[in-house]
C-alpha cells in the first residue's frame, strides 16, 4: 500500500477553496485508489501550508495511473500556477489495509 501526501502553499490562500474543489474531482478516478481527502487550512489552527492531500493506493501501480491519468495531469498543469511551493511525501506501508 501507497500513501501519497501533498501539501501547497498557494501564492494567494483566498484560491485554496478554488484549488480544493479542483483536486476534489480527481476522488475515484483510478482503480486502487483506496482514500482520497482534500483539506484547506483552518484559520485557528496551527498550519505551514494552504491545501493538503491525503490519498491511498493499493500498490505503485495504482499511483502511477493516477499520477499519469489525464485528468490528473490537466488538474495539475492548470494549479500549478496557483502555488508557491510543494511538498510531496509518498511512502509504502507493507500489509497495512489504510
Amino acid at each position: 500500500m501507497i500513501k501519497h501526501i501533498v501539501m501547497w502553499k498557494l501564492k494567494d490562500a483566498a484560491q485554496a477553496p478554488f484549488f480544493k474543489a479542483q483536486l476534489d474531482s480527481c476522488a475515484n478516478l483510478v482503480p486502487g485508489m483506496l482514500a482520497f481527502e482534500v483539506a484547506i487550512r483552518t484559520a485557528e489552527l496551527e498550519a505551514n501550508c494552504d491545501v493538503v492531500l491525503y490519498s491511498v493506493f493499493e500498490d505503485n501501480a495504482a499511483l502511477a495511473a493516477y499520477q499519469h491519468h489525464p485528468k490528473h495531469q490537466q488538474i495539475s498543469g492548470g494549479l500549478g500556477a496557483l502555488r508557491d511551493t510543494r511538498t510531496v511525501l509518498d511512502y509504502e506501508i507493507p500489509g497495512d489495509k489504510k
